[in-house]
């Protein structure tokens, strides 16, 4: 399977910049996979498209505020991305795993300093984009990272460095359901999730779920293989729960929000499709020629060309229909990635 039959043109106006000014006001596509039907709505009218005793299955994971603003001795600036904590470190001494942006001059021993009175040293290199870097901090290491560290967001959204974080991106970047720190990017077809259409679910009969996946570094990662089955997905952890893996089995529709959820729901599920209770890393790769084991419907944003997110849509729908839909949310000026508008694939 070649990576080119995935790509499709985005005019760059079209890449949302900011979220919509209520969550659940974002656009909504609905497509139809059995008559290839292609609804525009919004949002809140997602209610409207669940029946009692649906599973709705939300991702749970809480983004940790991953993105540091630092300066070098030298007085270069440079950006952190934290990927994951090594060892068991505790206090203000941690070590983690880190993307560093720029680069290009960076080197083992290389000391660099943050607002907040702490520093950090680059203690070795993983690989041509990965370092590890010890962090010293003068209070909880966390606490400093909850009051200066930035939401990571990805870098197709634009923002200067040398302006404090908007107080929407703290908010927004996350989902209202979000309970369990660990992702390093947000599960964004959560983010158009309101208060009021959670209620309205519940209140409707339908059944809503928690899993968690702590999206990682494999979310920034390119597909840079010509071939689509010779790409390796990072590993990510989740956890399902005894009390979700039984909701799941009974019901008889599975609504997943998400690509995450969808990749937690198919690592669990069994070949017959039934899910049992999980904490393990995730590497599965859904791409077309798939068979999903338990996943319904479900509700996602708009990905990334060439992405491994947009070959699981094309798995789930069909890639020529995903096509023609995301052709069609182009004519009509529809937001696309993480703050822009969602698809309800049915």
């Amino acid at each position: 399977m070649r990576l080119k039959d995935f790509d499709y043109h985005l005019p760059e106006k079209l890449i949302a910049q900011s979220p919509c000014d209520l969550r659940d006001h974002s656009r909504m596509m609905v497509v139809r996979r059995k008559t290839e039907e292609v609804d525009c709505k919004v949002f809140h009218n997602f209610p409207d498209y669940l029946k009692k005793g649906d599973v709705l299955v939300i991702n749970d994971s809480k983004v940790i505020p991953a993105r540091l603003i630092g300066k070098k001795e030298t007085g270069g600036m440079i950006e952190i991305l934290l990927l994951s904590r090594k060892c068991e470190d505790s206090g203000p001494l941690q070590t983690w795993e880190v993307l560093l942006r720029p680069a290009k001059r960076v080197r083992v021993g290389t000391r660099i300093v943050f607002d907040g009175d702490c520093e950090a040293r680059v203690i070795d290199r993983v690989s041509d984009k990965k370092w590890i870097v010890t962090f010293l901090t003068s209070v909880e290491f966390d606490l400093f990272l909850e009051k200066y560290g930035r939401a990571p967001l990805p870098p197709y959204i634009k923002r200067n460095k040398d302006i404090a974080e908007s107080p929407e991106d703290i908010d927004r970047y996350q989902t209202i359901y979000a309970r369990r720190p660990g992702s390093v990017a947000a599960p964004t077809a959560g983010l158009h999730f309101s208060q009021n259409i959670l209620d309205t679910l519940k209140k409707n009969g339908i059944h809503i779920v928690p899993v968690t996946l702590h999206v990682g570094y494999g979310t920034f990662l390119p597909i840079e293989t010509d071939t689509v089955e010779e790409h390796v997905m990072e590993e990510e952890f989740f956890e399902i729960t005894k009390e979700a893996a039984e909701v799941i089995n009974e019901a008889k529709r599975v609504v997943a929000v998400g690509t995450t959820s969808t990749r937690v729901i198919e690592s669990a599920a069994d070949e017959t499709g039934r899910l049992k209770p999980s904490s393990a890393y995730a590497g599965l790769f859904i791409y077309p020629g798939y068979r999903f084991r338990r996943v319904n419907a479900l509700i996602t944003n708009f990905h990334l060309p060439r992405s491994s997110l947009f070959m699981l849509v094309c798995a789930f729908a069909g890639g020529d229909l995903m096509l023609k839909a995301y052709n069609q949310a182009i004519e009509n000026q529809f937001r696309f990635y993480s703050y822009g508008d969602c698809m309800l694939i049915l």
